[in-house]
């Protein structure tokens, strides 16, 4: 009965000590939401765009060091990756952030409105954190400070920040591909990585979540069309490119709504971009044509592929005129490992409360996270930015795009307990 008594006793010190710590660490969390915050509007005030987030880096990589991590840059050109080592050896756990901006001019009044410039295409364009992965750092940020006053876990943590989402510049390699093929999961290698993305039109302080494909795959493709240039006045002796790009684009859809098998899965093609001629009075000799498929099931995607290289040339013969097509490789679909999935949804429960976080369905959007979790199984959810009972949602990639910042701290939270409880503590 006297041993009984003292493994009672030494019980309760235990539990009485795990407390004490927990609710040490929550206050530490909560008390890093103001920097979060002013973080993300710095960043959101100063974005750059894939391959060139030259100072968005500095700031990452000036943190980490702060923090006392060993820090590598210039990971597959800009990225920047933190390790933080436990003080005992066990896993090895991967938390991912994107930091690009977008070609977009900012339209919402903020007073860290973002009025940047940047290069696209061989154009000067707008720049904007268009789909919140200002916010994205910022939690990271977040995340690696309350960890790193918290090291008493076994195992390591790599806290990668990655360039180029959103693609490389045309002609260069980048993003999560990229880092992949720089060995970032090696040297110690990853067991598990994490990510998360911010929602526009998901309440504040709910999390999302869904095992196996969560997100599509993604192709991009250009069609470049080549006919006859005349004098406007007479079309009867031209080829006209634009004409046959319309009846191109028309065609395509027709892939979509009369031959892929719409209730196995969802996909999408979609017109991004179409350039050609130079005056109203003439009739051009070229036309190019730039969009993007999404696709959820790898023989719809094989399927559709084959019908559009078969279709833009001859619809362009049926008009006399020309067309190629290059569809990239792009991202596979970012599938989320079922059996890490199952593990990690008491985390997410834990961080957000049971009824803030729900199963969802697949989305077409299109995430490179998908190249991490093709190496090493993943999680990848999504985190609320929409301001409760807010009638107006203003989608990803456009110049209204907004966020409610009190959806941060929650991102933090998740982190840190997905972390904790996956490294065993």
């Amino acid at each position: 009965m006297k041993h009984t008594t003292i493994i009672v006793l030494a019980g309760l010190v235990l539990v009485s000590a795990f407390a004490k710590a927990q609710t040490s660490l929550d206050k530490e969390i909560n008390a890093i939401e103001d920097k979060v915050i002013e973080w993300r509007r710095d960043f959101h005030q100063n974005p750059e765009l894939g391959n060139r987030e030259f100072k968005t880096a500095e700031k990452i990589a000036t943190h980490l060091k702060s923090l006392g991590m060993e820090v590598q840059t210039e990971v597959a050109k800009t990225g920047v990756v933190g390790i933080l080592k436990g003080k005992k050896p066990g896993k090895v756990l991967a938390l991912r952030a994107d930091i690009d901006g977008l070609p977009v001019e900012e339209r919402a009044d903020l007073p860290f409105k973002s009025t940047a410039k940047g290069e696209y295409r061989g154009e000067e364009v707008p720049v904007m954190h268009a789909c919140g992965h200002d916010t994205h750092i910022a939690i990271l940020m977040g995340v690696a400070e309350v960890l790193a006053k918290n090291n008493d876990f076994a195992g390591t943590i790599k806290f990668i920040f990655q360039p180029a989402e959103e693609g490389a510049p045309p002609g260069e390699e980048g993003g999560a591909e990229l880092m992949v093929k720089e060995n970032v999961l090696k040297n110690p290698d990853v067991d598990a990585i994490f990510g998360l993305h911010i929602g526009s039109g998901q309440e504040v302080n709910t999390l999302a979540y869904k095992p196996a494909g969560i997100m599509a795959a993604s192709q991009s493709f250009e069609i470049n069309v080549k006919g006859k240039q005349s004098h406007g006045s007479t079309p009867w002796t031209s080829i006209d490119p634009i004409m046959a790009s319309v009846k191109i684009i028309d065609g395509l859809q027709t892939i979509i709504s009369r031959e892929s098998p719409l209730t196995q899965e969802a996909a999408v093609l979609s017109i991004g971009k179409i350039t050609s001629g130079v005056r109203s009075n003439i009739i051009p000799e070229t036309a190019q044509i730039i969009g993007t498929l999404r696709t959820l099931d790898p023989e719809m995607q094989g399927m559709i592929n084959k019908r559009m290289e078969e279709m833009v040339p001859a619809i362009a013969a049926a008009y006399r005129a020309e067309a190629t097509i290059d569809i990239a490789t792009g991202y596979p679909i970012t599938y989320n490992d079922p059996k890490l999935t199952a593990q990690m949804l008491p985390s997410l429960e834990k961080a957000a409360g049971k009824e803030n976080v729900k199963l969802i369905k697949a989305i077409t959007g299109a995430e490179d996270f998908s190249f991490f979790a093709q190496e090493v199984p993943g999680l990848y959810f999504f985190l609320g930015g929409k301001t409760p009972g807010s009638t107006e949602v203003f989608p990803h990639h456009t110049p209204d795009f907004f966020i409610d910042e009190s959806g941060l701290l929650l991102g933090v939270r998740t982190f840190v307990q997905m972390t904790q409880d996956y490294l065993g503590n």
